[in-house]
């Protein structure tokens, strides 16, 4: 609906590919709709991944001793995080669906969306015990994660030498959004792109365009181990 903001967290390095595609056609649908679209197309931007002392600025709350986790919660307290960090959290907070466009990097995200996770969901801006899970500082936001996969289906079947696909969801799904309250809406899987038809890629990315049509009107998914495990 018109007035919706969107981030886009994007990890792929060539424009051209399906991921590269999907992101697009993410923005120009969601453009259509008259939602505003922000992407932080993290290999552009250069983003660093590691979360170092550099993350904080000035001086430390406890310089004897290094703990990122009690340093990055101190400096969001008092606005001393890094700017490309602050920037984040800024898109992150005026955003009420974030959508994750990746591809699978053994079993996980690639390192560069991991280390978004890392450095930008801070303590006291996305989470703060026992504000977390249905409580967590980000509730009322949405999140998707849409990617694809060098497997095929039959492989990521329960059954399959891969395991069910959404034994892997479960660090990311509910370990990270869920975790910081975040609401996570189906996932949107493109299996094996690499190996499929010039054909079978265009109806996937026909797929997206439609799923994106009615987005807003999914139900997000049941936040419990049954979900993932059953």
């Amino acid at each position: 609906p018109p007035g919706r903001k969107v981030l886009i967290v994007y990890a792929h390095q060539e424009p051209k590919s399906l991921n590269g595609s999907l992101k697009r056609i993410a923005v120009e649908e969601l453009s259509k709709q008259g939602c505003s679209v922000t992407v932080s197309d993290l290999y552009a931007m250069q983003f660093e991944p590691r979360a170092t002392r550099n993350d904080i600025v000035g001086s430390l709350h406890n310089s004897e001793e290094f703990n990122y986790g009690v340093e990055t919660w101190e400096a969001y307290k008092r606005g001393s995080l890094s700017t490309d960090v602050i920037e984040e959290q800024k898109k992150v907070q005026e955003a009420d669906l974030l959508i994750f466009q990746f591809p699978l990097y053994w079993f996980s995200m690639p390192a560069i969306m991991k280390g978004w996770m890392d450095r930008v969901l801070v303590q006291g801006f996305a989470h703060e015990f026992p504000n977390c899970y249905d409580s967590g500082l980000l509730k009322n936001k949405l999140a998707l994660f849409s990617f694809t996969t060098g497997g095929s289906r039959e492989m990521y079947a329960k059954e399959g030498i891969s395991g069910d696909i959404r034994y892997l969801l479960w660090p990311m799904q509910h370990g990270i959004m869920h975790f910081c309250g975040v609401k996570v809406l189906a996932p949107h899987i493109c299996f094996s792109p690499e190996y499929v038809s010039e054909e079978k890629r265009k109806e996937m990315l026909i797929a997206w365009a439609q799923r994106l049509k009615t987005l807003w009107k999914e139900e997000p998914i049941n936040c419990s181990p049954e979900w993932y495990f059953k």
